[in-house]
């Protein structure tokens, strides 16, 4: 049957319309440029480091990078809560030193002398650790000998040579999703909570002291850094934990997570560290007490590794202001010699990652629609091949794209 002119022209014409862009219009990735890591706000750890290879002291530095804040000593002998394992389903918990003991208790017994152990093991045996449904299921296994007892809401573990047991200084390995840890301080609780995706899972902390136990473990700077430095990188991390200090989040049972969520707490690793960590302990015992505060209280004090040239504002990054935040020059992020890999850099992110962050099912073309005065990306733009534009801040698409910063400009596309 023949078909007339017609028709044949408004089929054409609503397919023309119906049809969606191909799978060529659409770019395989997107190229970006810029420079520094991390988002910018507070001290700038290259910049400090600059500053201490220029004589500055550490205090020098904290002023320089925090507004109007001072530098003077708290009470920071507190015990911290540390996350070092969150949303697990398993995890395993022993001790490889001759003559140590481990005890094991239900429930979670903060500083209690008088509670009894639900199980005692030694350097031969293993604590295993499962969930099922709203309960920590533990087991400790010597050989092929399995001893299992009964499951609770939550428990606590304490090892000889801590404050809590006497005896040989133990340490303790934590293996968890494939890596392996070491603490030596404190005592650990684990307990089941309830994350409204994946249902109950483990969250294991360690109750540490602030002043000495946690700041011996944080692991945010090169110990061999300039010894200015690396003081003023311990007065940040003092003064960041006490600005958390006190408010347990139910999500994982703790003041603060101990990665880079918070700050990378490696536990006795650090102290440890080859030549190095004699340095930092040193550096931690130097500076006792010393905390950055603001009418008295200790601040957030962010700190990152490297900008692209200027320090950002708290309220451009995530949207809330912090009156010690401030936008001051940061020349020894964009040195070479000192940050090579950051200085300046170049990323393709491929197509699927650049959707996701903007929660688009695929992104046609990205504009930058302004910037801030320290030369980050303000808000940036994404139209899909439908037509849907989505605006994010430069900040939260810069963490959820994985690129290094938020100081880039756009590049290209790749079809």
């Amino acid at each position: 049957m023949r078909m007339s002119k017609k028709l044949l022209v408004i089929i054409l014409f609503l397919t023309t319309l119906a049809a969606p862009a191909s799978a060529v219009d659409v770019p395989t990735e997107f190229a970006f440029q810029g420079s520094g890591y991390g988002h910018g706000v507070g001290m700038s750890q290259m910049g400090a480091r600059s500053m201490a290879l220029a004589g500055k002291s550490a205090t020098d530095i904290l002023q320089y990078f925090y507004k109007d804040v001072l530098i003077q000593p708290l009470d920071d002998s507190m015990i911290l809560r540390v996350n070092i394992g969150h949303l697990l389903s398993t995890a395993k918990i022993l001790t490889a030193t001759d003559g140590a003991l481990v005890q094991v208790f239900s429930g979670d017994i903060g500083n209690r002398v008088d509670a009894v152990p639900v199980a005692t093991f030694s350097k031969k045996s293993t604590l295993n650790l499962s969930v099922l449904g709203n309960k920590v299921v533990p087991s400790v296994s010597s050989g092929k000998l399995i001893s299992s007892f009964d499951s609770a809401r939550s428990f606590t573990i304490r090892w000889s040579g801590t404050r809590y047991l006497a005896g040989t200084e133990a340490l303790m390995s934590v293996s968890q999703l494939g890596s392996t840890r070491t603490y030596r301080y404190g005592q650990m609780q684990v307990k089941a909570v309830k994350d409204r995706i994946l249902g109950y899972r483990l969250e294991l902390t360690n109750a540490v002291r602030l002043s000495d136990e946690y700041l011996w473990g944080v692991s945010e700077m090169p110990s061999y850094w300039p010894i200015a430095a690396v003081q003023a990188q311990v007065i940040a991390s003092r003064t960041y934990a006490l600005n958390k200090a006190g408010f347990i989040k139910t999500a994982c049972d703790c003041d603060l997570y101990g990665e880079m969520s918070d700050q990378l707490f490696l536990g006795y690793a650090k102290e440890t560290e080859k030549k190095f960590g004699a340095i930092w302990k040193k550096a931690v015992s130097d500076t006792v007490g010393l905390t950055i505060t603001q009418a008295g209280l200790p601040i957030s004090a962010y700190f990152f590794s490297s900008s692209g040239g200027k320090t950002e504002l708290a309220l451009n990054a995530w949207g809330s202001a912090r009156a010690y935040t401030q936008i001051v020059d940061d020349p020894g992020s964009l040195d070479a010699k000192l940050n090579p890999n950051y200085a300046s850099w170049t990323r393709s992110i491929p197509q699927a990652l650049v959707a996701s962050a903007f929660l688009l099912p695929d992104v046609l073309s990205l504009e930058v629609l302004t910037r801030n005065d320290s030369g980050t990306v303000g808000q940036i733009r994404a139209t899909s091949s439908t037509g849907v534009q989505v605006t994010l801040r430069g900040e939260t698409f810069r963490s959820r794209a994985k690129i290094p910063s938020a100081y880039f400009d756009l590049v290209g596309v790749q079809n």
